[in-house]
C-alpha cells in the first residue's frame, strides 16, 4: 500500500506581514501583471507602444507610466534610458512567474470568479490580498483564530475604526468569517484564508533579493530617474480595479492561461462563512 504524502503545512507565525505587504505593494498595482505577462511571452525587448497595443483597454500613455514604475522598482530593464527605448523583464521580474501561479491557483480554487484570463485572475487576487494591514489581520486569525474583534485590533495595534472596516472588507472579500450570528462573535479565517499560507510563503520568499538589499546602506542617493528598486519608497495602490479589468473582455480570454498546479491544502475553517454586517 503506497504511503499517504501530507501536503505541506504553513504556519502563519512565521509571516513576515511588512515584508509581505511591501511586496504586494510592488506588484499589486493595476496593469503591472498584466504587462509582466506580456513581456514574459514576448521574451524581448519591447517598446511602450508594443506593449500598449496588447492592451487595449488601458491608453499608451499610462502603459508608459506602468512601466517607468516597474523599471524604478526592478521589475524590468532598459538598454539605455533614451526616449523610447525598450523595456524587457529583469530578472527580479522574471522571478515573478511561481508568484502569479500561485495566486493564480488559490483564486481559482477559493474564488468563485468564473472564467477569466489568468492576469485578470492574479491582479483580482492581488487586489483583495494588498490592502494596507491585510496580511496582519490573516496572520493574527490563522496563528489565533477564533478571535474577538477587540482583541483583533489589540493584537494588530489597530484603531477601532480601522479594524472594522478592514474585516469588513476581508468578509466581502471572503476571506474571514463569523462563528455565530451573535453581536460579538469571534472571527475566523475561511477556507479561503486558510489557505492563504502558501501564498505568503510564495511571496515572502520572491522578495528576499529585495529585503536583502533595501537593508544594505545606499553610498549616495540615486536620482529618481535611474534608482532601482533597492532604494524607492513604497506606495500602496488601494483602488478596486474591477470595472477595469472587466474591459479586458475584449481580449481573448485564453490570454496568459495556464494549466492549474496542485495547491498544497489547508484545513478548512472550522465555522461557516457569515455575510458581512454592520455589528462587529
Amino acid at each position: 500500500m503506497p504511503s499517504l504524502v501530507l501536503p505541506p503545512v504553513f504556519s502563519f507565525d512565521s509571516v513576515d506581514a511588512q515584508r509581505i505587504e511591501d511586496a504586494m505593494a510592488r506588484i499589486g498595482p493595476k496593469w503591472t501583471t498584466w504587462s509582466t505577462m506580456i513581456l514574459a511571452q514576448e521574451n524581448r525587448p519591447m517598446r511602450v507602444r508594443e506593449v500598449a497595443s496588447r492592451l487595449p483597454f488601458v491608453s499608451e500613455q499610462f502603459v508608459s507610466k506602468r512601466l517607468a514604475t516597474m523599471h524604478a522598482d526592478g521589475l524590468v530593464t532598459r538598454s539605455d534610458d533614451r526616449r523610447g527605448a525598450p523595456y524587457r523583464l529583469s530578472t527580479f521580474g522574471e522571478s515573478l512567474a511561481p508568484v502569479h501561479r500561485t495566486l493564480s491557483d488559490w483564486s481559482q480554487a477559493h474564488l468563485q470568479l468564473g472564467t477569466m484570463a489568468e492576469a485578470e485572475r492574479v491582479e483580482d487576487a492581488l487586489n483583495r490580498l494588498g490592502l494596507r494591514h491585510t496580511t496582519a489581520v490573516v496572520q493574527i486569525l490563522g496563528a489565533g483564530g477564533p478571535m474577538r474583534f477587540s482583541h483583533i485590533a489589540e493584537e494588530a495595534g489597530l484603531d477601532t475604526a480601522f479594524t472594522r472596516h478592514r474585516l469588513l472588507r476581508l468578509q466581502a472579500d471572503g476571506l474571514v468569517g463569523r462563528t455565530g450570528s451573535r453581536h460579538g462573535d469571534p472571527y475566523v479565517l475561511t477556507e479561503a484564508g486558510q489557505a492563504l499560507g502558501a501564498v505568503y510563503a510564495t511571496v515572502e520568499h520572491w522578495s528576499e533579493p529585495f529585503t536583502v538589499r533595501r537593508a544594505s546602506p545606499a553610498p549616495h542617493s540615486v536620482a529618481a530617474a535611474t534608482r532601482t528598486h533597492a532604494g524607492i519608497p513604497l506606495g500602496a495602490d488601494g483602488a478596486r480595479t474591477s470595472a477595469a479589468l472587466r474591459r479586458s473582455a475584449a481580449a481573448p480570454s485564453s490570454l496568459f492561461s495556464h494549466a492549474p498546479q496542485p495547491q498544497p491544502q489547508v484545513p478548512a475553517a472550522v465555522t461557516v462563512q457569515s455575510a458581512p454586517g454592520r455589528r462587529r
